[in-house]
């Protein structure tokens, strides 16, 4: 790796932090420098402006996401489960993806030509094993997509929705974790199956389950 690669990942790194806890307009490029340890003159030779340093950071991160979690169509809640335990290691990325929906207002695979390919990419398998019968085919591909994609965030650090847990009930991260398994098992469970009807997958146990209190990180 050159000096130049060594020093833009710095400062990839240190954006990143930056951007995921103050957003575009409440990031300083003087902090990111400071902990990128490079000279502030050097990001606006790599990356033009703050604007487009934001766009680096976050293409590089939501590509991150389709490269790391594996994805099988015919498993969703695997893929749920991989998804959530890859946002509680990295809450940075959701933060990010918050951001850019409130200073962007656009959809966060928008422009994004990696990510469109893979959403496309999972759409497809997912249509196809809905043709069979592997999962219900009531809700479209993009319909089950988005809901998987928003169960497997819904206990993130960026979540508006998480409640407290109460006394006496299962609570933590692998009551959260098989919460969300279990939940996505029902959406795709063929209609009529023993597994639809009984909202699980065979073999599952459903959790016994309140609402965890995640740490934020």
């Amino acid at each position: 790796m050159s000096r130049a690669e060594a020093t833009k990942g710095r400062i990839l790194a240190a954006a990143t932090a930056e951007f995921s806890a103050y957003g575009i307009a409440g990031a300083r490029v003087d902090r990111i420098a400071a902990s990128a340890e490079a000279n502030k003159n050097l990001i606006y030779v790599y990356f033009s402006s703050k604007d487009k340093l934001f766009d680096a950071v976050f293409d590089a991160n939501v590509v991150r996401v389709m490269d790391e979690v594996p994805f099988t169509a015919e498993d969703l809640p695997g893929y749920a489960g991989r998804l959530f335990d890859f946002y509680l290691a990295h809450p940075e990325l959701l933060r990010l993806a918050t951001w850019h929906r409130l200073e962007r207002g656009g959809d966060s695979a928008n422009g994004i030509a990696a990510v469109e390919d893979s959403y496309r990419h999972k759409l497809d398998s997912i249509a196809s094993v809905q043709r069979d019968g592997a999962v219900d085919p009531s809700l479209s591909p993009s319909v089950l997509l988005t809901l998987v994609l928003a169960i497997s965030a819904a206990w993130g650090s960026a979540s508006p929705s998480v409640v407290p847990s109460y006394p006496g009930r299962d609570s933590g991260e692998g009551a959260c974790r098989a919460a969300i398994v279990d939940a996505v098992a029902r959406l795709m469970a063929p209609a009529g199956s023993a597994a639809g009807q009984a909202g699980q997958r065979p073999g599952v146990e459903p959790p016994r389950f309140s609402s965890p209190d995640l740490p934020v990180r």
